[in-house]
């Protein structure tokens, strides 16, 4: 396989001190893994819905067992806010609980008339192992996102963490072990490129998936397409969040700036793009500026603040060359925009102005607490932006008007999620994904569990 290397080391990005240090796997090492996933699936697909899901709920509780240490470990490896971390920790276990509820009415069986006469039975059957390919931002929940539904079909799985986050993707496995998933049945693997290269090639791995970026999606998507394996990708976005002449401003002030800081700013579905009508721009401006303006930036583990650092000092200076670059090409800055003289891979909460196209800050995805302002004429030419990016993975309408909110998301949005009133979160219950540069498949709202099934057809 090769790219084979000793070790890999964490850094807490607060103090930038090493954390811990993993071996890596040999090629042999990987080649077994696999082995031993798809031998443990062979047993675990003979397993009823109701046995599989008591080990889903049994997850769940250990998750919350280890609720305390596993959250701390988040923080520590990638800066998260503490309270965002266990609220992490609560979601996977609410995911454990739903995909092991939604999953026997999902994959039943399905009885069928024939046209042509006769009946026939739809079933849903696992694939075998699926290869999950996780970033670092949420290090529990990405992972937990596509393994529970991947295991609640029957299949194994697989997980190549970001280097980052390799404690938390250990600490996933020895979790899911200690609550009865048979031994082998979900393996974390610590590997590089090359040898996930050869994992997806491997004939025993029937799926990949991948959170990442969109070129990512696009070497994964080449990698797998070659080798003709089933994938799901759930790319980056540039969300857009309409706030609308009749919206209420303070209210969209409060969830603009919680969904432009929330993890950090360090989401794929946060609100990024800020798109507000005329007769409203300068009120929201003000009182959004305002805001963003006093976030308390400061230690992940500290109660009183509001954002973290950054995961990576790599990914804080592609940042803020974003913000230096969009600035050069028209940009103004109203909030933030330089680095703090501080230990720690800090931003702050940042806010531009006369965001338009051409600029970072309009066409790439800023993936961190850097907000961007456009003003629209109207309502239509709101919507006529938002659609404006290669991008189409959520957004949000901030409107009095929820009926109209609601059609202008269903027909006009071009997006996979849409959010009124509010910023957007993940729920088991909602589908998520998203469209164009943003991925296709879906995870969650029991979509998810038949991503990676075989559909089978079977008449007599």
């Amino acid at each position: 396989m090769g790219d084979f290397k000793n070790l890999v080391e964490t850094v807490n990005p607060a103090t930038e001190q090493k954390l811990d240090s993993y071996p890596c796997m040999n090629d042999a090492a990987v080649t077994e893994a696999i082995e031993a996933c798809h031998d443990a699936h062979r047993e675990w697909r003979k397993r009823s819905f109701s046995e599989r899901a008591g080990v889903l709920c049994s997850i769940a509780g250990t998750l919350q067992q280890h609720k305390e240490p596993l959250a701390r470990l988040m923080t520590d490896e990638m800066g998260k806010l503490l309270s965002q971390s266990f609220d992490e920790v609560d979601l996977c276990a609410a995911i454990c609980e739903y995909a092991a509820e939604q999953a026997p009415e999902v994959l039943a069986s399905q009885r069928r008339s024939l046209i042509t006469g006769g009946t026939a039975r739809v079933s849903f059957q696992p694939l075998g192992v699926v290869y999950g390919i996780q970033p670092w931002n949420y290090p529990a929940y990405q992972v937990v996102r596509y393994a529970l539904a991947s295991l609640a079909a029957g299949n194994g799985v697989l997980l190549k963490h970001a280097s980052n986050v390799t404690g938390t993707g250990q600490q996933l496995q020895a979790i899911f072990n200690e609550a009865g998933l048979p031994d082998g049945l979900f393996r974390a693997l610590v590997i590089g490129h090359e040898q996930s290269r050869a994992v997806i090639k491997h004939p025993l791995v029937r799926g990949v998936t991948l959170t990442g970026s969109a070129a990512a999606g696009r070497e994964i998507g080449k990698q797998a397409g070659a080798a003709l394996k089933k994938t799901v990708l759930e790319l980056g976005s540039n969300d857009a969040y309409l706030v609308l002449e009749d919206a209420d401003i303070d209210h969209a002030v409060k969830h603009a700036v919680q969904g432009r800081i929330y993890n950090n700013g360090e989401t794929c579905i946060a609100a990024k793009r800020f798109i507000v009508t005329q007769p409203v721009y300068q009120c929201f401006r003000d009182a959004f500026v305002e805001a963003m303006d006093a976030v308390r930036l400061g230690d992940p583990t500290a109660e009183d603040s509001e954002l973290g650092p950054m995961a990576r000092s790599d990914l804080r200076e592609k940042l803020h060359d974003q913000v230096q670059d969009s600035v050069e090409a028209g940009a103004s800055v109203l909030c933030g925009g330089a680095l703090p003289d501080r230990t720690g891979f800090y931003y702050p909460a940042t806010v531009l102005e006369d965001v338009g196209p051409g600029q970072p800050a309009y066409t790439e995805e800023l993936f961190g607490p850097v907000a961007s302002l456009i003003v629209a004429k109207d309502r239509r030419d709101a919507m006529r932006i938002a659609n404006d990016s290669r991008f189409g993975l959520g957004g949000g309408i901030f409107s009095a008007d929820e009926d109209a909110a609601i059609a202008l998301a269903e027909d006009h949005f071009d997006t996979g999620m849409v959010f009124i009133n509010r910023f957007g979160l993940a729920d088991p219950a909602m589908p998520f994904g998203g469209v164009k540069d943003s991925g296709y498949g879906r995870e969650h709202g029991g979509f998810g569990l038949r991503e990676f099934v075989n559909v089978k057809a079977v008449a007599t």
